[in-house]
């Protein structure tokens, strides 16, 4: 308050002073006009500049540049409020470190579904020779009698399977028929299905015989890891001398089953189930 009261008595003098001086300057001029004296015309002059001079160092700051410092001081505040504000809503729109670390650790550590290739070898466990019967198995038909009458089909679902046993085993395939048009005929629907195409099954490893032990014979020479086979008869006597045998039957085996005897309902559902 002391402060405040000392300006408005500074500013009071100074105006009385600036009335007093316009007072006189008026004097002076009137006696200048009429004794036209340039010395006193100087004087008058260098009065004047002297004046001017003194009220520019006594003016006060005025409002607009005291009050600007605050509105500095606010628009500032305002940035830092406005930064934060937009930070905060940064953090909360965008999600987490930690829930995008947990997504790829779930994605990196997702197990690879393995290819039918890899499920083949797995299954035969590194066996690397197989024998298979064709009828009830690769073929529709379940009787030699059938591919007298009928033409022989390749069941589509086991193509896949059959094409990658081609591709990491030694196969044969055999069958007892009753003539040499029921040859042609497996011969013909294998061709068409595609599997000779892949270059691990070629014809002469399609081996026909015309009574059930004769295709016991065959499995016996060869000696293969594994036989497949629909017969429980055949399966039964080769059981002491092959390693791994796949019965493919739709009941359900007895019990006193070898334990090198396995079985399933086809051959594309024991590769293909877990």
């Amino acid at each position: 308050m002391a402060g405040s009261s000392s300006k408005e008595e500074l500013v009071q003098l100074i105006k009385r002073f600036g009335s007093n001086l316009s007072v006189k300057l008026s004097s002076l001029f009137s006696i200048l006009f009429q004794s036209r004296n340039l010395r006193s015309l100087s004087a008058i002059a260098g009065f004047a500049l002297a004046v001017i001079f003194s009220w520019k160092l006594l003016k006060p700051p005025s409002g607009h540049h005291r009050r600007q410092p605050k509105r500095q001081t606010s628009a500032t505040s305002n940035s830092d409020s406005t930064t934060s504000s937009q930070l905060i809503t940064s953090r909360t729109c965008s999600p987490s470190d930690d829930s995008g670390a947990q997504n790829f650790d779930n994605e990196l550590y997702q197990p690879v579904k393995p290819t039918l290739g890899q499920i083949v070898r797995q299954k035969l466990g590194g066996g690397r020779k197989v024998t298979c019967r064709l009828l009830g198995i690769i073929l529709e038909e379940h009787s030699p009698e059938e591919l007298q009458v009928n033409e022989a089909t390749v069941r589509s679902s086991v193509v896949d399977v059959l094409l990658e046993i081609t591709k990491h085993c030694d196969l044969y395939l055999m069958e007892r028929v009753l003539d040499e048009d029921s040859e042609r005929k497996v011969i013909m629907a294998l061709e068409g299905a595609g599997v000779f195409t892949s270059g691990g099954l070629i014809k002469d490893k399609v081996l026909f015989c015309s009574t059930e032990n004769g295709r016991t014979s065959f499995v016996r020479q060869l000696e293969p890891d594994w036989h497949i086979d629909s017969d429980p008869e055949i399966v039964s006597q080769l059981a002491r001398f092959i390693n791994c045998q796949l019965h493919i039957s739709q009941v359900k085996p007895p019990d006193r089953t070898s334990s090198n005897v396995l079985s399933s309902a086809s051959l594309e559902q024991f590769f293909l189930s877990s």
